[in-house]
């Protein structure tokens, strides 16, 4: 059976997630103001269009999601993680991450959802501190990356991106171990791929993702600009040597 596609009014609000068609669209139009962004994470919906298209909204059945306690490395990864010339940190360049997530996706000559007003729409919801960034750093440059929205115990991925081999993944690895310090449920993934699967992510019925959002959004939002706790201990370290 067909499913309409709602319009979306100038209030910050949406159909059922239930109602989405087939392939999760469910609504058109609106804005990405910080009020229906918030609006949509909260109800499982996400916007996801391409170039020239207005803003569409989504909710897909299944839901890829990982859960933090059940990430996978590798043993090549975990290699890197302890051996490579990486260094990590949070919320340290969210706009730069958000940039080249979109770039270089340009640059190897495919499409990107992630245009300017997108990027204007998500730092705005970072300067509010309800999105974060991981940034990987070989020396003084970003080699890797990702961004997303936090609310509740809930980590909403977007995208990601390497210049170098694995470093998306280093991201990941290091968000994931810094959430399951923080009691963070579930990163929902959004949609399906190989690349998320292989670290663990899996798929569960809508509904099921619906009612763990539910119970994880009674978690107080974890505010403000993020610090991993390893960066917080090499700051207190070299003040300590300071003093």
């Amino acid at each position: 059976m067909l499913m309409a596609v709602f319009l979306l009014s100038d209030e910050p609000v949406f159909p059922p997630p239930y109602l989405a068609q087939r392939n999760g669209l469910l609504a058109i139009g609106g804005d990405l103001s910080i009020e229906r962004l918030i609006a949509a994470y909260r109800n499982g919906i996400f916007p996801w269009y391409g170039g020239g298209e207005p803003i569409l909204w989504w909710s897909p059945d299944p839901r890829l999601v990982l859960f933090p306690e059940k990430l996978h490395i590798s043993r090549r990864l975990k290699r890197i993680l302890k051996n490579g010339p990486f260094t990590v940190t949070m919320d340290a360049a969210f706009r730069e991450v958000i940039t080249e997530c979109a770039r270089i996706r340009l640059e190897r000559g495919g499409e990107t959802w992630i245009d300017r007003n997108m990027i204007k729409a998500y730092c705005r919801l970072h300067e509010y501190g309800m999105a974060h960034s991981v940034e990987v750093w070989n020396e003084d440059k970003i080699c890797g990356g990702l961004y997303g929205v936090a609310l509740g115990s809930s980590f909403f991925g977007e995208s990601m991106f390497s210049r170098i081999p694995n470093a998306s993944k280093v991201a990941l690895v290091y968000l994931v171990r810094q959430l399951l310090k923080w009691s963070f449920s579930m990163i929902d993934c959004q949609t399906t791929t190989a690349y998320l699967i292989g670290m663990g992510a899996q798929h569960i019925p809508r509904s099921l993702f619906l009612e763990l959002l539910e119970k994880s959004l009674k978690t107080p939002t974890r505010p403000g600009k993020w610090k991993s706790d390893k960066e917080k201990a090499l700051h207190q370290k070299n003040d300590a040597k300071i003093l």
